[in-house]
């Protein structure tokens, strides 16, 4: 073999394609992710527990693919939709659409095959997930487009968002059922609340350019009232659900854990101090998720869920 034929590099993506992947895994802020999927996980690791007591590995599999593909898409609809609103942003102006890391095609093109893959993994679950699966795509879309004709695009938000573990349970069972609804209503109104704290960092951003939000149209105060007002409601669903699905010790240990963090969440946010609403936002939600799920399963398993 010659030195020329030995120099030739082997095939596969070059840098330049390598880098519009990174640039657009960072545009969709693939770890985030965390924040929904547990959520669905102890929705279908209940569903399983109460039908044969099992876990089946690759209904999981295929739920954690929904669950990623659908949420890929829905953060590159976003992206795309405000690249111009985030332009007139000091806070999101340095998202890759907006500073050309990324292009808009580019960026389509990652949405179109996240979009099939969720499609193609709802398929292969059961006939009632691949006839519910455009519907959920539905407020995916219409979220975005919300900040522009609505107060509450919140809502809107957490309705996406609630689809999660509705959609897990049907995975599992191939039936609707109104137990994972109470924990659908429970994960939406969680994360309308935590996203009315999110969206105070932008009042001022949001009131110059007419983007609508509830701290753009009420004020950071109220606005952080609702998020109180809802993580009550969510405690009490999650309280509800317990009951429904016959939880024990472990699931009700886990929920202590998830009152002090939501306490421990309002005591850091005030109206006229943001500074820690990164570590509101961001770190004391994805443990919230994080530990209920690891109670859930730690109470499944007592119950007899065989892994």
């Amino acid at each position: 073999m010659s030195s020329e034929a030995a120099a030739v590099p082997a095939p596969g993506p070059g840098p330049a394609q390598q880098g519009k992947v990174r640039a657009f895994l960072r545009l969709v802020m693939i770890e985030h992710s965390v924040f929904a999927l547990p959520w669905a996980y102890i929705a279908a690791l209940t569903a399983m527990e109460a039908n044969g007591g099992s876990v089946r590995w690759l209904t999981l599999l295929l739920v954690t693919v929904c669950m990623v593909g659908l949420r890929t898409f829905a953060m590159a609809a976003n992206r795309i939709i405000d690249r111009e609103i985030d332009a007139r942003n000091p806070r999101t102006a340095g998202r890759e659409l907006v500073t050309g890391a990324l292009s808009v095609r580019t960026a389509w093109t990652g949405a179109i095959i996240a979009l099939a893959v969720f499609l193609g993994s709802a398929a292969l679950l059961n006939p009632l997930c691949l006839a519910l699966a455009p519907i959920a795509v539905i407020p995916m879309v219409v979220y975005p487009y919300g900040k522009r004709f609505t107060d509450f695009p919140h809502a809107i938000l957490g309705l996406a968002q609630a689809m999660a573990p509705i959609g897990a349970w049907i995975a599992v069972t191939g039936t609707w059922s109104w137990t994972p609804v109470v924990l659908g209503l429970a994960v939406g109104i969680w994360i309308g609340g935590f996203d009315l704290i999110f969206a105070c960092q932008d009042v001022m951003a949001d009131r110059a350019h007419g983007v609508k939000s509830v701290p753009a149209r009420f004020g950071v105060a109220n606005a952080l009232r609702g998020a109180r007002g809802a993580h009550l409601v969510t405690t009490a669903l999650l309280v509800w659900y317990g009951v429904l699905s016959g939880a024990g010790a472990f699931w009700w240990a886990g929920m202590a854990v998830v009152v002090v963090a939501f306490a421990y969440e309002h005591t850091i946010v005030r109206p006229h101090d943001l500074s820690r609403l990164n570590r509101a936002f961001f770190t004391v939600n994805g443990i919230i998720g994080i530990v209920l799920f690891l109670f859930a399963l730690a109470d499944l398993i007592s119950r007899g869920l065989g892994l």
